[in-house]
């Protein structure tokens, strides 16, 4: 069988030996010779050892930004959803890397910090999309950032159980159900309601019901 590409061998070294020597006494050179590649080749695909074992975000970034540009303002929830099912499909695809990467990442911090900082990339892609969206609708701002956060907290809490159960089953199901409570918050969110008017009358105690009602009518059909 035909090897597998080299950056891909390279993250499968990272992994492999951040979890068999630890991640402080691996070098970028013990990484390399794993791969059977140069010192300069690793450097060609990757600008740290830390970044060996992370997805290729700048790839994955561009291709959710190429899924969410290729929608209108009709189908943008689908377009939202579909994007987060790439992501999730990228970790799901190579699950023993991910879960490996699941395991170091609770244990060094500085790899914790990458991933904090990357999941930011995510959010920030996906608010200005909605942003985008909304235009100036009332609360744009608002709302697209609640919205990017509910996204990203929906892939992210099916992602770790799934890393928790050790990988043992499709998340795909569990990601629809989450995904149907974000879509539930878009829908409210696309046309905010506008705060609904109190209108207080008095009448003398010898008005009639019909003359009651007849003024309050008259008062909303005037304010319409």
């Amino acid at each position: 069988m035909p090897k597998p590409p080299i950056k891909h061998r390279l993250a499968e070294a990272a992994v492999a030996l951040f979890d068999e020597n630890g991640y402080d006494a691996t070098t970028v050179d013990d990484i390399a010779a794993r791969a059977g590649v140069s010192r300069s080749t690793f450097f060609r695909h990757y600008r740290s050892k830390e970044d060996a074992i992370f997805p290729d975000h700048d790839a994955l970034l561009d291709k959710i930004d190429a899924r969410l540009r290729a929608s209108t303002a009709g189908t943008a929830i689908a377009a939202i959803t579909d994007a987060v099912r790439i992501v999730l499909a990228h970790y799901v695809d190579d699950a023993e890397v991910s879960l490996r990467r699941y395991r170091l990442v609770r244990q060094v911090p500085a790899l914790r910090d990458r991933e904090i900082a990357s999941v930011a990339r995510y959010q920030r892609l996906f608010r200005e999309f909605v942003g985008t969206w909304l235009g100036d609708t009332p609360d744009a701002g608002l709302r697209a950032e609640l919205m990017a956060a509910s996204v990203v907290a929906a892939h992210n809490q099916v992602l770790r159980g799934w890393l928790r159960a050790g990988g043992t089953y499709d998340p795909s199901d569990r990601l629809d159900h989450a995904l149907g409570y974000v879509i539930a918050t878009f829908r409210h969110l696309e046309q905010p309601q506008e705060d609904d008017q109190i209108v207080v009358a008095t009448f003398s105690r010898a008005a009639t019901p019909q003359a009651v009602m007849a003024a309050i009518q008259q008062h909303l059909d005037s304010s319409v």
